[in-house]
């Protein structure tokens, strides 16, 4: 029977210097303390890597990726999109970094034929209810699900459902305080906002897993793309990979984790995919310094083969590089970078990560014969 064939990645951040230099950029303006314009950062990665061209064509950024997902035809594609959409002026208060793409830039999001994109994160309120109205404007018109946020608390919880062979995708987004979300951002019955989890315990994994069992029905694949964690870390902690599990256990069959900007530990709890970090995928990173020792400028895409019953079969992940802000394929020695990390950290999961013609792939670790 054939497997249902996911593509998840982490924080497509499509705004501030990726919008400088598409078709219609928007308004430059930042309200950092750093930088105070949105073209310092393209001229940060030109300084790295080398002039780009202005304007790019929409589907710049994916670069490669675009072939690549196009040869491994994923059944399902889900991504974080991390940038409102918005021409609001309405800085959020209190925020370091503000990311919003003009909304006449948005084929540069369709470009890579997202199914289902998560909203539910730290920077999909940075221009207040005014930015957040005019996204969910701005994807509804363009024909794109999400998931995560709403105009009020039952449209942010509302899944997105995916139809696949012999069966149904159903992808719910949550944001966890743990990622930055601030609290004032949660969803209400009379307000906009995120899909919000204040606290990583039981007792939310029990109400997001019975709330899941509501809005779905028996044979349907759960997906759980779930914004939470530190930016620059390794280490999960043990409220992390108890949620995790708990939601496993309440029937939920991957586990989309994002928030990091560097891919983090892969586990396989019980036949399932949990992914505590998938790492950027697009943003405008590539000239800032200081972190140097993640290689944030490596990317992964992450292809998920599952059976029907929604056991992970096959894990692949396609690495990449983020050069003059378009996805290249990583060279042979990245690769070999990246899997050596992952295996790292991921065995303490039980996890092995091995490369196999350029591809790193994970599996569960192979127990000695007793």
């Amino acid at each position: 029977m054939e497997p249902i064939r996911l593509f998840l990645c982490g924080d497509v951040m499509l705004g501030r210097g990726v919008d400088q230099i598409l078709p219609h950029p928007g308004d430059p303006r930042l309200a950092e303390s750093y930088l105070r314009d949105a073209r310092d950062y393209v001229a940060a990665a030109e300084e790295r890597n080398g002039p780009i061209r202005r304007p790019v064509d929409p589907a710049w950024p994916w670069g490669a990726a675009l072939r690549a997902l196009d040869e491994a035809a994923p059944h399902v594609r889900v991504i974080n999109l991390e940038s409102g959409i918005t021409r609001s002026d309405d800085f959020a208060p209190d925020k370091g970094v503000h990311y919003r793409m003009n909304p006449a830039n948005v084929a540069c999001l369709t470009a890579g034929r997202p199914d289902v994109c998560n909203l539910a994160n730290n920077h999909v309120l940075d221009f207040g209810h005014r930015g957040l109205a005019e996204t969910l404007d701005t994807l509804s018109a363009a024909g794109l699900r999400r998931v995560g946020a709403g105009r009020d608390e039952d449209e942010a919880r509302r899944p997105a459902v995916v139809g696949a062979p012999r069966g149904r995708v159903v992808v719910f987004g949550y944001g966890a305080a743990t990622s930055g979300i601030p609290a004032g951002w949660a969803a209400t019955r009379n307000r906009s906002g995120v899909n919000f989890v204040p606290e990583l315990t039981d007792r939310w994994a029990a109400e997001i897993t019975a709330d899941i069992r509501e809005r779905t029905r028996p044979g349907d694949i759960v997906v759980v793309s779930l914004h939470w964690g530190s930016n620059w870390r390794y280490h999960v902690g043990p409220d992390q990979m108890r949620f995790a599990h708990r939601l496993v256990d309440g029937g939920v069959h991957v586990v989309h984790g994002h928030s990091s900007h560097h891919p983090r530990p892969i586990e396989i709890y019980r036949d399932r995919l949990v992914l505590y970090g998938c790492g950027d995928f697009i943003d405008d990173y590539e000239g800032i310094p200081g972190y140097e020792r993640y290689r944030d400028d490596l990317r992964l895409l992450f292809f998920a083969s599952l059976s029907p019953a929604g056991d992970l079969v096959d894990l692949r992940m396609l690495p990449m590089q983020a050069r003059r802000m378009r996805l290249e394929p990583a060279s042979a020695e990245d690769a070999a970078w990246l899997c050596g990390t992952l295996a790292r950290v991921s065995g303490r999961f039980g996890t092995d990560v091995h490369l196999a013609d350029g591809t790193l792939v994970a599996a569960p670790r192979a127990r000695a014969p007793r």
